[in-house]
């Protein structure tokens, strides 16, 4: 009984050594697995964050074209408005007709405020603080204080806070 016994523990010693075996590589293909999966989510919120970014990107390259698709229209309207104000300005000078003076102002207006609502303002007013990022100094202008303007020799625009053609101006010194 004792070869038996011994046959029977060898058995039971082999079945456990097996078994131990199997369970460590169930725990080593459990692991690699665990990792593939951790690697597939990582992989996955990249993709994500990458397609949001580009989605926000996109965005905002489309409201920033959006927002300047007029800078070169609105530019040239800007030498509509300088003649209008020519005119005006000559109009009253030489004492011309009413009904022109009125019909020119009128005009004037009109384009100023279709301007003012596509995002295009006016700058350089005297009195004003100069400012190189919307002023451009051509002058000193004595009776003025200092960094001041004290003369607009033509009026500056903006359109949506982007410098369309700045204003020519005389500073106090």
């Amino acid at each position: 009984m004792t070869e038996q016994t011994t046959e029977q523990t060898t058995m039971e010693e082999i079945m456990a050594e097996t078994t131990t075996e199997q369970v460590e590589a169930l725990h080593s293909q459990i692991q690699a697995l665990e990792n593939e999966v951790k690697e597939a989510k990582e992989t996955a919120a990249r993709a994500n964050a990458e397609s949001y970014n580009a989605q926000r990107r996109m965005e905002q390259e489309t409201d920033k074209a959006k927002k300047f698709a007029l800078q070169k229209f609105a530019k040239e309207l800007l030498e509509v408005v300088d003649n209008l104000e020519r005119a005006i300005k000559d109009t009253e000078e030489t004492g011309t007709d009413d009904a022109s003076l009125k019909g020119i102002r009128l005009t004037h207006k009109v384009l100023l405020s279709i301007l003012e609502k596509n995002g295009v303002v006016a700058v350089g007013n005297v009195g004003d603080t100069f400012n190189p990022e919307i002023h451009e100094a051509v002058g000193i202008f004595l009776e003025a204080e200092k960094d001041i303007i004290g003369q607009v020799l033509q009026k500056g625009y903006i359109l949506n806070e982007r410098t369309l053609r700045p204003a020519m101006v005389m500073v106090g010194a």
